[in-house]
């Protein structure tokens, strides 16, 4: 079992930056490839980024490339999202989630522990 709080959420004005946190407790965590949704309320979940339990490999969505980073610190259990450049059309709620199954996707069916979430507001 995995369980997962993020943190690092908040209000920045358009062009500033954000660091995600997500702090996982169980000894399995490095061995989980890890990924970052948003959500807005009634839309649904969207895909951010991934990383492959090594941190070794990335993938992320288009509308974040560039601006966005995914990371992990195996050694300290956490998962990070840095992000630069914000617009307002990041602001959402952000996920951060791992799955067992051994393979990074940016599907949110594929993963099976989540965060609770944390609040990302970007004013224009």
């Amino acid at each position: 079992q995995v369980q997962l709080v993020e943190s690092g959420g908040g209000l920045v004005q358009t062009g500033g930056s954000l660091r995600l946190s997500c702090a996982a407790s169980g000894r399995t965590f490095s061995s989980y490839p890890m990924g970052w949704f948003r959500q807005v309320a009634g839309k649904e979940r969207e895909f951010v980024a991934t990383t492959t339990s090594d941190g070794g490999s990335t993938s992320y969505a288009d509308s974040v490339k560039g601006r966005f980073t995914i990371s992990r610190d195996n050694a300290k259990n956490t998962g990070y999202l840095q992000m630069n450049s914000l617009k307002p059309e990041d602001t959402a709620v952000y996920y951060c989630a791992a799955t067992d199954r051994k393979i990074i996707g940016t599907t949110w069916q594929l993963y099976n522990y989540w965060g609770q979430g944390t609040q990302v507001t970007v004013s224009s």
